[in-house]
């Protein structure tokens, strides 16, 4: 039991329990989705309010630099940590090379970062994971951060309580080359399914990024008309003709 007191432990068998508490804290955080459709990246999140009393949620969408966005899940203050640090790296970058810094650069910046409190005594590592959206000169990514510092990049994916429902769904029903509104409805319905509930315009969060547009969210009215267009119509009913 004394292995898990410390980050700089190992326990005999190689483990760092301390780094799999704080996956155990992104596995208890709200259900953030990632889905990269033909020309871009789109970002959902669950962010429902525990109270009426509640006035205005806490966003769970951050823009990083004007073409790269993110999205998190778990401790909400240790993920406005990794964002502040991601968007000084950005402007460092852009100060000294007159540039857009790329995405993979800046999720390694940002992961070397993370990676430094599993290292050193006097710390804990960050209870959070990112879902880092965006396009450079080299294509369009989506990469998915670790407590640990470790990431992967995806071309769909999910962190947070819905993660097992929703990586279901997409594992069965993404596919490349998807269109915008394809892969809108595909992020909705695993959302919708894996919440159980139907879903609101004020109670999700979408930012979406594309190769020849900034990063944004969508607007509480855009959430709106998305959600009554991605809704299932009724079939019409189909009358058989009978031959003479």
């Amino acid at each position: 039991m004394a292995y898990d007191r410390g980050i700089t432990v190992f326990s005999p068998d190689g483990r760092l329990f301390q780094v799999e508490y704080a996956r155990e804290a992104v596995k208890k955080g709200t259900t953030t989705i990632g889905i990269k459709f033909k020309d871009g990246v789109i970002l959902i999140v669950d962010k429902r309010v525990s109270s009426k009393l509640v006035e205005k949620s806490i966003e769970k969408i951050y823009d990083i630099d004007e073409y790269i966005g993110c999205a998190s899940s778990g401790l909400v203050a240790d993920a406005r940590i990794l964002v502040d640090d991601a968007r000084k790296e950005a402007q460092i970058h852009k100060v000294n090379y007159g540039e857009n810094i790329g995405v993979e650069m800046l999720t390694k910046k940002v992961c070397d970062y993370e990676q430094n409190f599993t290292q050193y005594g006097g710390a804990r590592p960050f209870g959070t994971s990112l879902l880092v959206a965006g396009t450079d000169d080299v294509g369009i990514h989506l990469f998915e951060t670790d407590p640990s510092g470790a990431l992967v990049a995806y071309k769909a994916t999910c962190i947070g309580s819905g993660r097992p429902v929703v990586m279901d769904i997409l594992e069965k029903e993404y596919k490349d080359d998807m269109t915008y509104d394809a892969a809108l409805k595909l992020g909705l319905k695993a959302l919708s399914t894996a919440i159980d509930e139907k879903l609101k315009a004020d109670s999700i969060e979408v930012g979406v990024v594309r190769t020849d547009a900034k990063f944004r969210r969508l607007t509480e009215d855009e959430m709106a008309k998305a959600l009554a267009k991605t809704a299932d119509k009724p079939k019409a009913s189909s009358k058989k003709t009978e031959k003479a």
